[in-house]
């Protein structure tokens, strides 16, 4: 695939569609780990705890370094990082395929979680400069090749990776070297964009700011909406299989088919929810999505069988159409950021996720699997911060 250089003003979407697909290929090979949980929790015969522990070692390497990453390539572009990402999580996925202990899984995770730290904020920044102003439309265009790497995952695991052993996972390096090609062409582009805007072809777009304490304080709001949309998805995509497995008998196959339609449902979430932030605001969308999933979740631990593939399915549409619109929400609070602020949300998620899946663990071995989602279904309920959020359609207007 070719990826040809063009204006910063318009919107390229071969630049756009090569992140997305390079972010789906990331994201396939994060989400193997966790939906082969099951094996590997039978192959090294490990506890809940165990489990948590790889998803808070995979999440908490990303999260910690994704925002110096981004704020370091704010101050200084390194437009081949993204395939030297690529590499580490391809050496990480060679690991665990091949991993004799517990500890090389971990080693492996760690990996992994350093290639998307790399991955996440450059990709995002390159998707925004493609943007050609429409902001939600190109993060959620990156944002769902990441949906769908997650939904992809749990269906290779069920059809490849469960029949034919973990060392199957290997199978999956061609992927990580459609991504690597990708993502040096991608990096070539930046590379010659910069030099335009350096050079003045391609002047950066005028800013505006808000006071410091209203960006401080709507900041620490999308930060605990952020807590809990990813704690609660947290929940979902580590121990969903256990839960399905345990309050309804189904095999480990069917479990990971119902994982994939809350992350498909996911995909096609984000997909919608750029578009209709950039047509509606920002933070109208992020009102729909957290708040509007309320009743889904308060409802799920009480669904029988064909209720909770479709409450499921509800919860992750409406509430994945929330992180693009936080995202550029935030790149918009705080302009010529855009690294440091993509490294910080995408690397708070993982954070959180990772923390959330390793308490929630603990509390599934100490209460039951079924606790756990009781526990998680009032998570959503902070989403009544974001009626303190500022309009930004109305600040647009004032400085306009």
């Amino acid at each position: 695939m070719s990826v040809k250089a063009a204006s910063a003003t318009g919107t390229t979407f071969s630049i756009i569609l090569a992140v997305s697909l390079c972010h789906a290929i990331n994201d396939v090979m994060q989400s193997l780990l966790s939906a082969i949980y099951p094996l590997l929790k039978d192959n090294y015969g490990l506890d809940f705890w165990q489990i948590g522990l790889l998803t808070l070692t995979f999440q908490l390497t990303a999260s910690l370094l994704q925002p110096a990453v981004g704020l370091i390539t704010d101050k200084k572009p390194m437009p081949f990082s993204l395939p030297a990402g690529m590499s580490a999580s391809l050496i990480g996925l060679i690991i665990v395929a091949y991993a004799g202990h517990y500890w090389l899984l971990l080693l492996g995770a760690t990996l992994i979680g350093i290639g998307s730290a790399i991955f996440h904020p450059e990709s995002s920044r390159i998707a925004r400069l493609a943007s050609g102003g429409r902001h939600g439309m190109a993060q959620s265009l990156f944002q769902v090749g990441g949906n769908a790497g997650q939904a992809i995952g749990p269906l290779l695991a069920a059809f490849i990776v469960v029949p034919y052993g973990q060392a199957s996972i290997i199978w999956f390096a061609a992927l990580s070297l459609l991504g690597i090609a990708l993502l040096y062409q991608v990096s070539a582009w930046y590379k010659r964009l910069q030099a335009r805007i350096a050079s003045g072809k391609n002047p950066a777009p005028a800013v505006f700011t808000l006071p410091r304490k209203q960006v401080v304080w709507a900041l620490v709001i999308l930060t605990i909406l952020v807590f809990s949309k990813n704690a609660y998805t947290a929940g979902i995509s580590s121990y969903y299989t256990f839960y399905v497995i345990e309050k309804f008998n189904v095999s480990v196959q069917t479990s990971q088919i119902m994982l994939f339609a809350f992350l498909g449902s996911s995909a096609l979430g984000i997909l919608l929810g750029g578009p209709f932030g950039d047509r509606l605001g920002q933070k109208t969308m992020i009102w729909f999505s957290i708040v509007g999933v309320i009743p889904f979740t308060l409802a799920l631990p009480y669904a029988n069988y064909e209720w909770t593939i479709i409450l499921t399915i509800m919860i992750g549409l409406i509430m994945s159409s929330a992180f693009s619109n936080i995202v550029v929400f935030a790149q918009e609070l705080v302009p010529g950021r855009v690294g440091m602020i993509a490294g910080i949300f995408f690397g708070f998620a993982f954070g959180i996720g990772g923390i959330a899946a390793a308490f929630l663990g603990v509390l599934a071995d100490a209460k039951g699997i079924e606790y756990v989602y009781h526990a998680c279904s009032f998570l959503p309920l902070f989403g009544i911060l974001t009626v303190f959020l500022p309009n930004m359609k109305q600040v647009r207007a004032a400085k306009g």
